[in-house]
This record gives C-alpha cells, structure tokens and sequence, in this order.
C-alpha cells in the first residue's frame, strides 16, 4: 500500500481527569513505555516522523520532553476544546508554517496503546480503495455501553449516516453494537473544509470531530467505517487505571505470545513481566515470575530463573542466571553465569565463561573470559581480566568520600577471601594476593602480596582468664 500521502495526527492533550493522577494520562505507561510512545511507533510503519503531528495540551511541555527523541512534530493545544478543536490547531499550524497538506490525514489516540501497524495499513488501504471523504475503524466489544455508536446505512453497507454518542442514542439505537474506536482516516482537504463548522453546542460545550460525519454526508461525500479484524483490546483507550492495567495485562500476554511463536519457551507467561520492545533468542527458557525490562535482549540457549529482573541489558547466548538475579544496564557475555542473588549494577560487563556467584555486587566492572567471584564480592569502578580468581568477601574500595577511584586487576590474578583492595590500585599479571590483606600499594607480575597483622598465640590464656572471672564473682 501506498503511504507516502498520509499524515497522521496523534490526540495527546487530554488530561486523563478519571485516572486521578498529576502525570498527563498518554505518559502513563504499559508494557514498559508510555502509551504515548506506543502509539507513535505504531504510526512510523504509516507515515515518517515529519509527518507525524503530536497535539499536546495539557503539561506540554512534559509530554514534549517525553516524546521529543521520536522525532516527531508537536502542534499545541492550549486550551482543550475538544477532538474538533485540537485539528483545528492542527489546521492552523499548517496555515502559519505553509507546510504542504497531505493528501490524506490518519487521527490516532494518544491513548490507545495496543493498536497494530497491520490495522491501521488495513484502514489506510480501505480508506484510499473506498474514495472516501470519512473513513471510521469501528469495533463490536461484549458491551457497548459508554461507546458511541456508528450507524451505518445498512448492516451490510460500508456507507455510514452518522456516529452518536451514548447520551444521544434514541431508544432503537441503543442496541446498535458497533463502537467508535476514535481512529479515523480522512481526505484532507474535506476534513479542513469543515472543521470551521463544528458547533459546540452539546453538553460539554466542545467542538467534536465526530461531527464532522454528519457534515460530510449532508455534503454528500462519503462516509464509511471499517471493523477491526484483530482484539477489541486493540482499540480501547484506558480511561482508570484499572482499564490501563488491564490493557498491561494484554500487551504483555501478546508479547509472550510473540516470543513462544519464536521459539522461546515462557513457564507461566502469566507470571512473567516482559516489556514490549524485548528480544529473545530461540531455545532461551523462561522461569515463572522472571521480569524482562526495557530495551533487554536475551540470546539463545539461556536460561531465566525465577524472580530475576533484568533491565536494559544485552546477554549473549548460553547464559545461565540463577534464581534472584537483579541486572540493570549492563552486557553479559555468551556462556557466562551469574547467581543465585547476584546483583549487577550499570556498567557491568561479564565476559565469556564469567562466573558472578551469590551475593557479589558489581558496578562499572568489567570482567575478562573465564575469570571467577563466586561468593559476597563488592567490584566497582573495576577492570578484571581473564582467568581471575576473586575470593569471598573480596571489596574494591572505590570511593575516598569524594571521588570514585578505579581497581585494575591483569590476568590470571588470584585474590584470596576477605581481601579489601584499595583504589586507585593495580595488581599486574598473576599476582597472587593472601586472604585477608588490605592491599594498599599496586602489586607487580607474579608477586605474591600480603596485608594483614601477624598472628599472635597466647598459650593458656584461656584458663586464666576463666580462673579471674571466677575469683571476682567469690
């Protein structure tokens, strides 16, 4: 289908007043992004971001901040009016910048997160094939209380006379099952033609682009609806956050459902919390109550245990992580292991065959192939290379108070339990560092480094100490 003359505008300058929420309701999120930013990924497989026209209102410049880098245009309403009013602006913005019109309009809502590229190319190419002036995506829920309603000229008949809202059905409309998705294509220079015409004489004194079906077809041009083929979900705006949650809900069973059809196998997906944008690799298993954040990427042939959360990071194939493994913003080569209850903070980077056992904490470390902290580690602000060994209880001291210092540990390097390694500090080629020492100063190639006091035995100790005890309680 031929998209080149479509532009699209996004409705986003509502305040969401049932959400009982500060936050603009198109920032509030599913699936690990803002509706918003849901329905602007959507409308890029349309139309490119130039010609995509975000109407902002409400905390403008919130909702501009929050979308910006999709590099879509914004268009402000400033005062909210009404669907009507917000393309008159949009009308405006094209008179005042001169702007070429697009021969045909798609109008999206900003907050209607789970609607599908392969709809709205449906709706596009049913718009254009149709010759219409109106084209209206309708869809038919169990209960279509609350909706308007879209009546069309007959129930066989793409043509349509009008779309009523709930409050304003006469009592043999009310019955009519189709809804009003408020997703629209129009020929451009129609829709404009009579956006001057809107009245705001209905309950809430707004301008309503609903409307402008009944002035196209007192105009005779035609008006036509399409029924969504996919969910109802896909279509419904989230008005409380109970609606949202259950759209949530929705978007992330569709996700699972896209990753098992790839070849990924979830345990209960009903458990599992698995944002949007991300990316399994074949084979990889995923344990009940495991989370997948952001922009993660999973490779092949892993294994998620249950109640890891793993954020934003990137993990090569072959990679096992135990149960409770917390990751955020970081790379895990293929092959590596980590956990039980291993913690990994922004900027780690494990390498191949890496083992981070349980209860060791990383920050900005980078770890070489093959190299081992299995038990109770803090490594920040540190660069491991291959073959290492890190006994339990091992600390980088990276921070004097004010400033963060860097750890360097070369190859082969063996660092005994309970060692405490001073930053900034360097231990060279395997060097070989005794359990317990605090190593202050750099430890050349193969040199063996020992910080702790010498041990001291007191032979009988013991007994006197008890036989004193004894005589002070006589």
């Amino acid at each position: 289908m031929e998209t080149s003359s479509f532009g699209i505008a996004i409705m986003a300058a509502g305040k969401g007043t049932r959400l009982k929420s500060r936050r603009p309701k198109v920032l509030h999120e599913i699936g690990g992004q803002a509706l918003l930013l849901h329905v602007i990924a959507a409308a890029r497989t349309i139309a490119p971001a130039e010609k995509i026209y975000c109407i902002i209102g409400h905390e403008a410049a919130r909702v501009r901040a929050a979308a910006e880098s999709t590099g879509v245009a914004f268009v402000l309403q400033a005062e909210q009016r009404g669907t009507g009013h917000a393309l008159q602006q949009l009308k405006a913005h094209f008179a005042a910048t001169g702007e070429a019109l697009p021969d045909h309009l798609l109008v999206l809502s900003g907050d209607v997160p789970l609607i599908q590229p392969s709809t709205l190319e449906a709706l596009c190419a049913f718009h254009l094939g149709e010759r219409a002036a109106m084209t209206i995506l309708t869809a038919v829920p169990t209960d279509p209380t609350g909706y308007g309603r879209v009546l069309r000229t007959s129930p066989s008949a793409a043509e349509v006379t009008a779309i009523v809202e709930q409050k304003s059905l006469a009592p043999d409309q009310i019955s009519a099952p189709e809804i009003n998705s408020g997703i629209y294509c129009f020929r451009t220079s129609a829709l404009f033609a009579h956006l001057d015409s809107l009245s705001t004489n209905n309950a809430h004194g707004e301008f309503y682009l609903t409307d402008i079906a009944a002035l196209l077809v007192a105009g005779h041009q035609r008006v036509v609806a399409l029924k969504s083929s996919g969910s109802v979900d896909e279509v419904l705006g989230a008005n409380t956050i109970e609606e949202m949650m259950h759209l949530d809900a929705a978007m992330r069973l569709g996700t699972a459902r896209r990753l098992m059809a790839q070849g990924v196998t979830i345990f209960r997906p009903e458990t599992c919390v698995i944002d949007a944008q991300v990316e399994v690799g074949s084979d990889t298993i995923i344990e009940p109550f495991v989370q997948l954040l952001g922009n993660t990427k999973v490779g092949s042939e892993c294994r998620i245990a249950s109640y890891s959360a793993v954020e934003s990071t990137t993990i090569g194939d072959n990679v096992l992580l135990r149960h409770g493994c917390i990751v955020s913003e970081s790379t895990i080569a293929s092959g590596a292991k980590l956990g039980p209850y291993a913690h990994l903070r922004p900027g780690s980077e494990i390498g191949e065959e890496a083992h981070i056992g349980n209860f060791v904490e990383t920050k900005k470390m980078k770890m070489g192939r093959g190299s081992k902290a299995n038990h109770l580690a803090y490594l920040g602000d540190a660069t491991i290379g291959s073959g290492v060994n890190i006994g339990a209880g091992t600390i980088t001291c990276n921070y004097d108070g004010t400033l963060k210092h860097p750890t360097k540990i070369g190859n082969n390097v063996f660092v005994g339990s309970n060692s405490t390694l001073v930053a900034p500090i360097s231990l060279d080629d395997e060097a070989y560092i005794a359990a317990a020492s605090c190593i202050t100063e750099d430890v050349p190639p193969g040199a063996l480094a020992l910080g702790r006091s010498r041990q001291t035995i007191k032979p009988g100790w013991v007994s006197a100490r008890k036989a004193a005890a004894s005589k002070r309680c006589e």
